[in-house]
């Protein structure tokens, strides 16, 4: 937050918390980020999603006829994880200096990618279950937006709850895809369900205790005026 009257720096590419996997994460990245090739840039890495997105959708079409294409889903997910976690790092790396629009794109496109997974389980799923994807896809933008929104009002950027972070989401995203290979598309008369009522209640504790957080940091900041 600003003090004082002075504006704070910009620090979207500072996340907060940290989620289960994040020191093995950052282990592997740092170990890697100085061998990616010249010509390959951060921006490049970035821009990787909207492929990956695209190819989501295509797959799970496809997988429509022949299910075994639901392991390509699974493999643009880890391609996503890949370039999504270099991205950053190497343009700080390389000192690209793209930190508000890496900020902009990177957050843009992952929230594309979401969308593609959403749209992409629709079509593996059987007739009936529109209404409940429409749901899901309004929570997963909401649950974004609270972390954006957040930020906006403390200049803290957190992507990562209770040791749940992206990486975390996106292992979900293949175990499901493996489910659904062996179990076929009657899981998800019951398991839809049970994940808009698990990311509803994940949402409303998140809403609630950051809109308390702002709460209490504008109950300060009004007795500090005084």
């Amino acid at each position: 937050m600003a003090t004082d009257g002075k504006k704070a720096a910009f620090a979207g590419d500072i996340k907060k918390g940290q989620s289960i996997l994040g020191p093995i994460e950052r282990r592997f990245i740092d170990t890697w980020v100085p061998r990616i090739p010249e010509p390959i840039d951060g921006w490049h890495l970035t821009m990787l999603t909207l492929l990956w997105s695209i190819g989501t959708v295509a797959f799970a079409y496809l997988s429509l006829e022949n299910r075994w294409w639901i392991w390509a889903m699974s493999g643009l997910v880890v391609m996503q994880w890949l370039t999504d976690s270099f991205d950053g790092s190497l343009g700080k790396h390389r000192k690209a200096g793209l930190i508000k629009w890496g900020f902009f794109m990177d957050h843009l496109l992952d929230l594309l990618f979401a969308g593609s997974i959403v749209i992409g389980y629709y079509f593996l799923a059987p007739a009936g279950t529109a209404f409940m994807f429409l749901i899901l896809m309004l929570v997963t933008c909401a649950s974004m937006a609270v972390s954006f929104l957040s930020f906006a009002a403390t200049n803290q950027f957190q992507i990562a709850h209770y040791g749940i972070g992206p990486t975390e989401i996106r292992i979900g995203w293949i175990a499901l895809n493996t489910f659904v290979f062996f179990a076929g598309d009657g899981v998800f008369w019951w398991g839809l369900p049970l994940v808009i009522a698990l990311n509803i209640a994940a949402l409303v504790l998140l809403a609630y205790q950051t809109q308390k957080a702002l709460w209490e940091i504008d109950k300060a900041h009004n007795i500090d005026a005084l």
